[in-house]
């Protein structure tokens, strides 16, 4: 067994990047504190003598903010402010060679699925029975929960595959025992995360399991919400929508990037599904879902998308009238099938498309939030704010989706973390407000 010096180590995880990114960092966080380390999150300000920037490098915006945070550490470094900088995650994946020439400030660079080996690099034991243990950064009551890793989708535009792997599921017994865990610790909502999850079981059991892990998760006592992000249109497990109809604990809500609709398009991203095949989607879990809010993101810009194409995304939105929508403007990722077709289309053109269609979604969004106004929801308390208790309804995931604002009056008293029953009575185009009822 490796001893550690005697000397007191403070790290400091910077985190970059999207939740399952930031799942990664809770695991690590949760390695180190059990190794004696003392461990911070994002710290400002921080005594730590190890900085470990988990990174990002899924479009080029991304990637700058990586290059950018690396690059602020490696001067702390050079002033004596650090003793060790590390860097691991996706853009340490996907650029490793690069990266070790042109930053050699940074100690070491890891992979996305080298904590062993990042461990081992702080004379630290990688604790395999420590499955599921992880230290929250969210706070206590809800919890991004990762099912599998990587992803074996052949989209054109995607590095996904190239930084994360091909799919892997966690066993649903694995699963169980960390929601269990979460559970005791205070946690009442999990928000399902992977690339695709509509592919859990597949890689593991050999046929989809989405709805069976949906049923052993609600049955954990304590865990109040489930919630899916990230659904892959092309072969939706049907059966997860009975279970969603079945079970008060799991969300009426469905997170399903679709990127486009135009067939020219749906064929050129390679998403395998056509552009009737996606609206009888949409229209069938509408259906056997009443009430369901439907998130999804798209992508302007990808290329070959022409003016009619667009047009066509664009009354795509105006008819179907999603609860929330997020859209990106195409990036140019090397080693991807689409870095291999001419990036067509002008960056002004990209985001003048994105912006149109945020503009229509807010008018949208404003429409469907004023039909609420009068109705009373059940609602989950994140934060207090700026006068305001802050919270979501089962309808809304943290930090991209809808808030519920209620004034925090001497008359009004909430805690953080509880459920409550609000009636709305004011909407914006992007957020609500109420009074407890």
């Amino acid at each position: 067994m490796k001893v550690r010096s005697q000397q007191a180590n403070k790290v400091n995880v910077i985190t970059l990047g999207c939740s399952k990114n930031l799942v990664d960092s809770e695991v690590l966080m949760g390695q180190l504190r059990a190794n004696q380390f003392e461990v911070t999150h994002e710290a400002d300000k921080s005594d730590a003598n190890i900085v470990i920037i988990n990174t990002c490098g899924f479009i080029d915006n991304a990637k700058q903010e990586s290059i950018d945070t690396i690059l602020r550490y490696a001067d702390e470094k050079e002033a004596g402010k650090l003793e060790k900088l590390y860097v691991t995650g996706c853009l340490s994946q996907r650029y490793k060679d690069d990266l070790e020439v042109e930053i050699p400030q940074v100690d070491a660079f890891f992979g996305t699925l080298e904590l062993p080996q990042l461990m081992k690099t702080l004379e630290a034991d990688y604790k395999h029975e420590l499955v599921g243990e992880r230290l929250l950064t969210t706070p206590k009551h809800y919890a991004y929960f990762k099912i599998a890793e990587g992803c074996n989708r052949p989209c054109s535009f995607c590095a996904i595959p190239l930084m994360r792997g091909k799919h892997q599921d966690r066993p649903i017994e694995d699963l169980v025992k960390e929601a269990k865990r979460l559970a005791s610790m205070g946690t009442k909502e999990l928000i399902l995360i992977a690339q695709d999850l509509t592919y859990y079981g597949l890689q593991h059991y050999g046929e989809r399991k989405l709805a069976d892990l949906m049923r052993h998760l609600s049955d954990v006592n304590g865990i109040d919400w489930i919630r899916l992000q990230y659904a892959y249109p092309s072969q939706f497990p049907m059966d997860a929508l009975d279970v969603m109809n079945e079970r008060d604990n799991i969300c009426k809500y469905l997170d399903m990037p679709l990127q486009h609709i135009s067939d020219n398009m749906l064929k050129t991203m390679r998403r395998g599904i056509s552009k009737r095949r996606t609206v009888e989607l949409v229209d069938t879990i509408r259906q056997r879902v009443p009430n369901i809010a439907l998130r999804t993101t798209l992508i302007a810009g990808h290329p070959g998308e022409t003016q009619q194409d667009f047009e066509e995304l664009y009354r795509f939105v105006e008819d179907t009238r999603f609860d929330r929508l997020g859209i990106f403007t195409y990036s140019h990722e090397d080693n991807t099938h689409s870095f291999t077709l001419p990036d067509d289309v002008p960056a002004d053109v990209k985001q003048d498309r994105a912006d149109q269609i945020m503009e229509l979604q807010q008018g949208i969004s404003m429409e469907l939030n004023e039909e609420k106004v009068g109705q009373t929801h059940k609602v989950l308390f994140d934060r207090k704010e700026s006068g305001y208790f802050v919270g979501r309804t089962q309808y809304d995931s943290p930090e991209v989706d809808n808030e519920v604002l209620v004034p925090a009056t001497k008359d009004t008293y909430v805690r953080l973390g509880d459920f409550a029953q609000v009636q709305i009575t004011e909407a914006s185009d992007f957020d609500l407000y109420g009074k407890l009822v």
